[in-house]
């Protein structure tokens, strides 16, 4: 099961009316040559309360580490996202595959004119590229901004500068993948920036952002965050910064040694946690540190045995997303991650 916020998509997605799945949205695709990550953000002004399974914007995102993603947005259908994956499991370009979805004989419901598509993927060199495209019958304002390893595209926003603020935020942030499109979502933190959001003062309801490295299962990426819902006036891309703040406070350690083959598991998991490890490098008293996404201790537990430590009080926890990180007097040593369901 995928390590994220919410849980993944689900059947529901298929009874959901046509017309109302993320149909105004902003999103970015985004591929890092360098280290072969590939990433997937954006947000809408249509959330998880409104429809129920949905996981607000984040329906629009297909990750496939290794290979490439896809954002199908402006009156989503499901069966249009199964058609792209498929072509792009197939070796297909990202150009292939928005020529082959913008002809209304392979859309779903014969209309691609109404759809909105972004998607990054590798050449044979290992090279990122990406294509969109954005149909007329789209809600202004709409539009796409397409780079050599990016897409940028938007529908029913306030207006040309949210695409261009994200760019420009995109291509003007030094660091990982990650910050530069955690950078782009801030870009276009604008009330209104998706239209129907103006009057709340926000820019939109809900929000994601997804990195995958080269080696992830695409049910367990890298970094998978979503703001799938937020209370009235609460702005969801500063409330997915504050997820991507813990995140990175929470993972940006120095990893010992010898502790690279760390399990932890069931995960998810509902009342009992495993961690086990193949060799001694974790000392006796060493010291295991568990925190929520506001980076706020939950619990603490000294390790004392050479090779496994068993947390019996998960059944206490609220659902959700958990840090953990263990530590001695020498290192601040492992850090990683596992998801409470009840």
């Amino acid at each position: 099961m995928r390590l994220s916020i919410i849980f993944i998509l689900t059947i529901i997605f298929f009874s959901l009316p046509t017309f109302l799945v993320a149909q105004d949205t902003f999103s970015i695709v985004a591929i890092d040559d360098e280290t072969g990550e590939i990433g997937s953000a954006g947000a809408s002004c249509l959330d998880e309360s409104q429809f129920p399974g949905s996981g607000g914007a984040y329906i629009i995102s297909d990750v496939l580490p290794g290979v490439g993603a896809i954002h199908t947005q402006s009156f989503y259908l499901p069966e249009n996202q199964a058609n792209a994956r498929m072509l792009m499991e197939e070796g297909k370009s990202p150009a292939f595959i928005t020529n082959f979805l913008q002809n209304s004989q392979n859309d779903a419901e014969n209309n691609a004119a109404v759809r909105q598509y972004g998607i990054v993927g590798f050449n044979t060199s290992g090279q990122g590229r990406a294509s969109a495209f954005t149909g007329s019958g789209c809600f202004d304002y709409k539009g796409q901004i397409v780079g050599t390893n990016y897409a940028i595209q938007g529908n029913i926003l306030l207006g040309a500068q949210v695409l261009d603020s994200m760019e420009a935020r995109f291509l003007n942030t030094e660091g990982t993948l990650a910050d530069r499109l955690m950078a782009a979502m801030q870009g276009a933190n604008i009330p209104g920036a998706d239209s129907r959001c103006l009057n709340e003062g926000v820019s939109s309801l809900s929000a994601f952002l997804r990195v995958a490295k080269t080696d992830d299962d695409e049910d367990d990426l890298y970094l998978d965050l979503n703001i799938p819902a937020t209370a009235f006036g609460v702005e969801p891309i500063d409330a997915l910064q504050e997820l991507y703040d813990a995140f990175l406070l929470n993972t940006g350690t120095e990893t010992v040694a010898g502790l690279s083959s760390i399990r932890v598991y069931p995960n998810p998991t509902k009342t009992t946690l495993h961690f086990n490890w193949d060799n001694e490098e974790i000392p006796v008293g060493s010291l295991i540190t568990i925190m929520d996404v506001s980076g706020k201790t939950i619990l603490q537990q000294t390790i004392i045995d050479h090779n496994e430590l068993i947390i019996n009080r998960i059944d206490q926890f609220d659902e959700g997303l958990y840090f953990y990180q263990i530590n001695n007097k020498v290192h601040r040593g492992k850090s990683g991650k596992f998801l409470v369901k009840k």
